[in-house]
């Protein structure tokens, strides 16, 4: 298999704004109807303070942010390994970045870094990851 065309260093970014329908439809295909996302009044009782998106929707972005833009289309997760740092909220802009670490000399490998910041600049997620991006066979 052929290695990435990819440049250690090299980055790519992708942003959304989450909306009270995304929330919705998340719980609906996942099951997840945690309070934190539904219940003002519970929410605003914890340290958040007020409903937030769920983990999996703000994770979600560097899903689309692989097979979209870098590697591209065919790429899937092997692992990740991200921390969550601080709440998203419903009418929040995220912006996902990632960078290339490292890359396979011969295979199409690489780990990335990735990095999520609300519109206010505030980091929400960390990490890495490492991709694979299936080819078709000639």
């Amino acid at each position: 298999m052929p290695a990435l065309d990819l440049e250690v260093g090299q980055t790519a970014t992708r942003s959304t704004t989450f909306s009270r329908e995304d929330v919705d439809a998340y719980a609906k295909l996942t099951g997840d109807y945690n309070p934190l996302h539904f219940d003002e009044d519970y929410a605003g009782r914890t340290p958040m303070g007020r409903l937030v998106v769920h983990g999996g929707l703000t994770s979600g972005i560097l899903n689309a942010l692989v097979a979209e833009d870098m590697p591209g289309p065919g790429t899937v997760f092997m692992s990740m390994d991200l921390k969550f740092i601080a709440p998203v909220y419903v009418g929040d802009t995220i912006t996902a970045t990632a960078t290339v670490l490292e890359r396979h000399a011969s295979k199409p490998v690489c780990k990335l870094e990735m990095r999520i910041v609300r519109q206010d600049g505030e980091e929400v997620l960390t990490g890495t990851t490492w991709c694979y991006r299936m080819l078709p066979r000639d």
